[in-house]
């Protein structure tokens, strides 16, 4: 990962943009434009666009893959030795803590749900949590890959199945359902 730039930093290699307090909008690609980064679809800072969750609490670091026909998108979460979870789960043995893997495959799933016609202002929020099971912890150095496909999306209601896998490994996997209260409720 780069540092931030500094004043006169010109460095033409330079992949990342520093985040800052104001985000901007995801690009539009109905154009066929591809993203600026290889691989990326959407970075952190277009995530911040699309749904609510700050630091620490983002748990997506960008969009991968994204597939509206499929109904499925990948996330990725670079599991960090400094996330602030680490301090108490577990002093000396570092476990990232399995609601928080839930949490991030939800944020993936906002992600995607934000990305449809209707949807993007409106926060979801969870309905249920069915058949979730854990196996294969998540340490520091990991890289988790999040991927979701959408099962059913109304315009009140969202469920769909959900894994969290490293190096194609699964660690959780869960059904996820949520409910997204009317326009102005939550705001």
């Amino acid at each position: 990962m780069h540092a931030p730039p500094r004043d006169g930093d010109t460095d033409p290699d330079r992949t990342e943009t520093p985040v800052t307090e104001t985000a901007t909008p995801p690009p539009d690609t109905s154009e066929g434009l591809r993203p600026a980064i290889p691989g990326v679809v959407h970075t952190t800072r277009e995530i911040e666009a699309l749904i609510p969750h700050r630091w620490p609490f983002l748990l997506v670091d960008r969009i991968v893959e994204y597939d509206a026909e499929a109904k499925r998108i990948v996330g990725i979460k670079g599991v960090s030795a400094t996330e602030w979870f680490f301090q108490g789960h577990f002093p000396g043995l570092p476990v990232m803590p399995g609601v928080l893997q839930v949490e991030a495959l939800a944020q993936t799933m906002a992600v995607y749900v934000a990305k449809q016609p209707g949807f993007g202002t409106r926060i979801g929020l969870f309905a249920g949590i069915d058949d979730c099971r854990f196996k294969r912890i998540v340490v520091p150095g990991d890289v988790l890959r999040l991927e979701v496909t959408m099962d059913k999306l109304g315009s009140r209601f969202g469920k769909g199945r959900a894994v969290a896998s490293v190096d194609g490994e699964v660690a959780c996997e869960a059904t996820l359902s949520f409910v997204i209260p009317p326009e102005g409720v939550l705001r």
